[in-house]
């Protein structure tokens, strides 16, 4: 059975009468002739009735119905309802406004409430012949609520569209599924895609982009590269992004040589690699700790004249720190300054962890300062990276003054940087110590790893102290704290010694 779309309702308004249709006489003479002082003396007589009379009177020249609206807006704000909002929108899309429509109904749906897009499109729809307008009336509210992030608005809209054979264009569309990705609704971007094609609304390459962005967010590269293939048989052409999106879900699996294979394949088809291309493949290769082929994609990428930007310097410095290898780190540092590329906080962290991992405090420490002069602030990651140098160091008590500065400094350290911490101290065995530790962290409503707490109670235990060691273990079960996996029994056992 074929269907039909619902027939487009039809509201008749009638004609005013005695002193509206006076009032609206003479103001409709006042506008067309532009005497705006004359009209201000009539604006304590506007009535909502009234301006809409008025706009459709005035509606076939778009310019002047927007004065007006604006006008009224000014001088009599009450006096416009989502009927008077309505018309406008009808006269200004049908006129091909379409920014100063969606101005407008930004302005109606920021301090609206959730049944205010529906009733905005039933006016919409009953005016809809009143004012001959046009299908991108609808398609303008779609396209607003979808940049606004109103999603739920937005699907009841679409679907009211569809129920009256309006579809939005493919660029409102686009932007719906792009909001959609962004806020990591990856399911409803794919749900909405099919509901597009079912509706044989054609893709343009941005919107595959998108469906590929969301195919390689859920880790299914093969179904993104099955949606690459189908540009070609639907007569669209990949662009950079469609590239780069690929590659970008080909690094993230670890198919580096995939990733490869289609920067060589994009140069063939005549684009040239962005630095999103190559930042993509250097951080895939750091990633997997193949730093000689991230340096290679490096190399290619300065002598192909794209020129490295703060993120790629940011990935290799990363990288080679990561790996304890400060000199090359140090090298990237100064090429990065040399070549009058940003460093930001991110650089700083980076280059501070790989000398800490190296026993190298005194430097590190040596660019904490250099963060007050580059007008950089120290962030957890900057603090964990100079507590995990001392802790190397096993100087636990250094390390606990950088945790007390960490959060004086509004900072928040996360398991890892306590687990460490509480590990230090066990080390030296200072229990007391650890336990100091542990209640900063239980505060944090964190767990100890399973193997730390025993480690404590047993610690404890041994040097006289199981009271401390009972209390703590019945502290940590009261507040849930006890890790998946502690052997609960035995924890407490040793702190009955």
């Amino acid at each position: 059975m074929n269907w039909k779309p619902v027939p487009i309702p039809h509201r008749t308004v009638p004609e005013p009468r005695g002193q509206d249709l006076d009032f609206i006489n003479v103001a409709h003479s006042h506008l067309i002739h532009t005497e705006w002082s004359k009209l201000r003396l009539l604006s304590t007589g506007l009535t909502p009735l009234r301006v809409k009379h008025i706009l459709l009177k005035i509606q076939k020249d778009h310019v002047l119905s927007q004065e007006f609206f604006n006008w009224v807006g000014i001088q009599k704000p009450s006096c416009h309802t989502l009927e008077t909002q309505t018309i406008i929108l009808h006269i200004l899309t049908k006129n091909r406004k379409f920014k100063s429509a969606e101005s407008i109904l930004r302005n109606v749906m920021v301090s609206c409430t959730i049944d205010v897009p529906l009733n905005l499109f039933e006016e919409m729809l009953h005016s809809y012949r009143l004012c001959d307008s046009s299908p991108r009336v609808f398609d303008s509210l779609f396209k607003t609520l979808a940049h606004m992030k109103k999603f739920r608005n937005a699907t009841d809209i679409f679907c009211r569209m569809k129920d009256y054979g309006f579809f939005p264009i493919i660029e409102s569309c686009n932007a719906y599924m792009s909001s959609l990705l962004d806020l990591q609704r990856t399911d409803i971007a794919l749900a909405f895609y099919r509901e597009l094609r079912h509706h044989r609304i054609s893709p343009n390459v941005y919107t595959l982009n998108m469906l590929m962005r969301a195919y390689c967010k859920l880790g299914k590269v093969e179904k993104a590269v099955e949606v690459f293939r189908e540009m070609e048989i639907m007569g669209l052409k990949p662009n950079i992004v469609s590239y780069n999106t690929l590659i970008a879900g080909h690094c993230n699996k670890g198919l580096l040589n995939f990733a490869i294979k289609l920067r060589n394949s994009m140069e063939k088809n005549g684009l040239n690699p962005s630095v999103v291309t190559f930042n993509t493949l250097i951080h895939g290769f750091c990633k997997e700790g193949k730093l000689q082929e991230a340096s290679k994609v490096f190399i290619d990428m300065k002598a192909m004249n794209v020129a490295p930007n703060t993120v790629t310097y940011n990935t290799l410095i990363n990288g080679y720190s990561q790996v304890g290898d400060s000199d090359i780190s140090g090298r990237l540092y100064e090429e990065m300054l040399k070549n009058q590329v940003k460093a930001d906080i991110l650089t700083y962290n980076a280059l501070i962890l790989g000398l800490c991992k190296e026993g190298k405090a005194k430097k590190a420490a040596y660019l904490v300062k250099e963060l007050d002069k580059e007008n950089l602030v120290p962030n957890a990651s900057t603090f964990s990276a100079l507590i995990y140098g001392q802790c190397m160091k096993k100087n636990s008590e250094r390390a606990f003054h950088i945790y007390q500065s960490m959060i004086r400094s509004g900072c928040h350290p996360n398991e890892h940087t306590f687990n460490m911490l509480i590990s230090t101290f066990c080390k030296n065995e200072d229990f007391e110590g650890a336990v100091q530790v542990l209640w900063e962290m239980s505060k944090r409503c964190m767990a100890p790893d399973s193997g730390i707490l025993s480690e404590i109670c047993d610690g404890l235990s041994r040097c006289g102290k199981s009271q401390l060691a009972k209390k703590l273990c019945s502290e940590m079960e009261a507040r849930h704290l006890m890790t998946a996996g502690t052997d609960k029994s035995n924890t407490i056992n040793f702190g009955c010694r």
